[in-house]
C-alpha cells in the first residue's frame, strides 16, 4: 500500500502514488457513502470511470450499486498454456487469420445462434422469465456468444517465462451486460430520487437495497451476465484451440484460468458478510491464480493472490489507462507507437491513427503497477506478447 487518506468518513487505501484528480474525487465520494464498509481500496491501475474509479473496490452493507459494477458486467480474462515451446512467425500469422475467421470482432456477432446448451442458467432463486432484460435479450445473446467485442478487448498469443506459448482472451458480456447495467442503473436513479436519497445524483452512485425485489433481481441478472461472459470466453478459447490444432499440431493445453473484474458478490470480510464491488479489479484470495494483462506492447502476468484483507483480497485488473481514448489519438505519434511494437517483433493491431487509443503509450507502466501491489499478489509467470488480435 502506498498511502492512506483519512479525511473522509472511512479511510481510502491506495496502492498508487499518482492518482488523477477525477478518480480521487470519485474515491472520496465512495468513502462518504453511508453504507460503505470499513474502507475504500484503490488499485494501482486506477483511473476515472462512471461513478466509481476503474480499479476501485468497495464493500457495502445491504445495498448493491450498479455503477460500482459498470456496464461490461463480468468482463474478465482467461488464459491457457499450450504444450508448444516455440512457434514461427508464419504459423502465428496463419493462427491470427484463423482467429479472425472464426471469432467475430468489434461490433460483429455470429450470423447464426450458438448452441443454447452453452448459455448459463438463472440463479439466486429466479427463473429466466423473471428477468426484465435477459429474458428479452436471450435470443440476441445467442449470436453474441463467442464474440470478442471492441475497445480494450483482445486475444493475445504470448511467450511465457516458463518457456511455453500461452493464449489469453479479454472479453465480457457484450451487449447483454450493457443493457442490464443501464436498465438497473436507471431504475436505481429513479428510486433514489423518489426516496429522497441523501447521496448526490452527480456522484452517479444510485443504489438498490439488496433485500428489495429490484435489488435482488439486479443481483441475479448481473450474475447471469457474469456467467454469460465466462461462457463467451470459454467458447472463444475453444475455437482458438481448434485453430492451433489445425496449424501447430501436435499441441495440448493446460487447465483453463479465468478471472472476472466487473461484478459484485457476497463475501465475508472482517467477520461480516458484505457485498464486495470490484470495478476493474480482480479477486486475489490467498493462493488464487489470476491474470493481470499489460498493453499490447508490454508483458502480462499470471499471478497468485496473497489474500490481503486491506484490499478486500483484490488486485488490479491490468495496467490501467494513463490517457483517455481521445487524448491518446490526439497526443500519441502513430509511427512511434508502431515502431515500438515492430522492434519487438509483435504482430500488432495498430493499423490506423484511430487505433492509438489502444497503443501501448496510452497505458500505465505495467511493471510499476505490479511493483505497487507486491503485497497483494506474487508473479508466477511473465508473458510477452507475440501476436495481438483486437476488435
Amino acid at each position: 500500500m502506498k498511502q492512506v487518506i483519512t479525511t473522509e468518513n472511512v479511510p481510502i487505501k491506495l496502492w498508487l502514488d499518482d492518482i488523477e484528480d477525477g478518480a480521487m474525487g470519485q474515491a472520496r465520494n465512495l468513502a462518504n457513502l453511508p453504507f460503505v464498509y470499513k474502507h475504500v481500496a484503490v488499485m494501482p491501475d486506477a483511473h476515472f470511470g462512471y461513478g466509481m474509479p476503474i480499479g476501485g473496490v468497495i464493500a457495502t452493507e445491504d445495498v448493491i450499486i450498479p455503477n460500482a459494477v459498470g456496464v461490461d458486467i463480468g468482463c474478465g480474462m482467461c488464459a491457457l498454456k499450450t504444450s508448444l515451446t516455440d512457434i514461427s512467425t508464419n504459423k502465428l500469422k496463419i493462427i491470427v487469420s484463423g482467429i479472425r475467421k472464426y471469432i467475430p470482432l468489434g461490433f460483429k456477432h455470429h450470423k447464426q445462434k450458438q448452441n443454447k446448451s452453452r448459455m448459463p442458467k438463472a440463479g439466486l432463486g429466479f427463473q429466466l422469465s423473471d428477468f426484465a432484460i435477459v429474458s428479452k435479450e436471450y435470443t440476441n445473446a445467442l449470436t453474441q456468444l463467442g464474440t470478442l467485442g471492441g475497445g480494450n478487448h483482445f486475444i493475445e498469443i504470448q511467450k511465457g517465462s516458463d518457456g511455453y506459448i500461452w493464449v489469453m482472451v479479454h472479453s465480457g458480456s457484450r451487449n447483454l451486460g450493457f443493457k442490464v447495467a443501464n436498465y438497473y442503473n436507471r431504475l436505481a436513479i429513479d428510486l433514489n430520487s423518489r426516496w429522497g436519497s441523501s447521496i448526490p445524483k452527480k456522484w452517479q452512485l444510485a443504489f438498490l437495497p439488496l433485500s428489495s425485489e429490484v435489488g435482488s433481481k439486479y443481483h441475479a441478472e448481473m450474475q447471469f451476465c457474469v456467467d454469460f461472459a465466462l461462457a463467451n470466453r470459454k467458447l472463444m478459447m475453444e475455437r482458438i484451440q481448434d485453430v492451433f490444432m489445425a496449424v501447430a499440431s501436435p499441441v495440448s493445453f493446460s487447465s483453463f484460468i479465468n478471472i472476472a473484474h466487473n461484478y459484485a458478490t457476497m463475501e465475508k470480510h472482517y467477520h461480516k458478510n458484505v457485498i464486495v464491488h470490484r470495478k476493474g479489479a480482480t479477486s486475489a484470495r490467498e493462493g488464487e491464480i489470476g491474470i493481470i494483462p499489460g498493453s499490447q506492447g508490454a508483458p502480462s502476468y499470471i499471478v497468485r493472490g496473497r489474500g490481503n484483507s486491506e484490499s478486500f483480497e483484490s488486485c488490479s485488473h491490468g495496467a490501467g489507462r494513463k490517457m483517455g481514448r481521445r487524448e491518446a489519438r490526439r497526443r500519441l505519434n502513430f509511427q512511434v507507437e508502431v515502431k515500438k511494437l515492430e522492434d519487438q517483433d509483435i504482430l500488432h493491431s495498430i493499423r490506423h491513427k484511430n487505433d492509438l487509443d489502444e497503443a501501448a503509450g496510452a497505458y500505465k507502466d505495467i511493471d510499476q503497477v505490479i511493483e505497487n501491489q507486491i503485497d497483494l499478489v506474487e508473479v508466477v509467470v511473465t508473458l510477452h506478447p507475440l501476436a495481438v488480435v483486437k476488435g
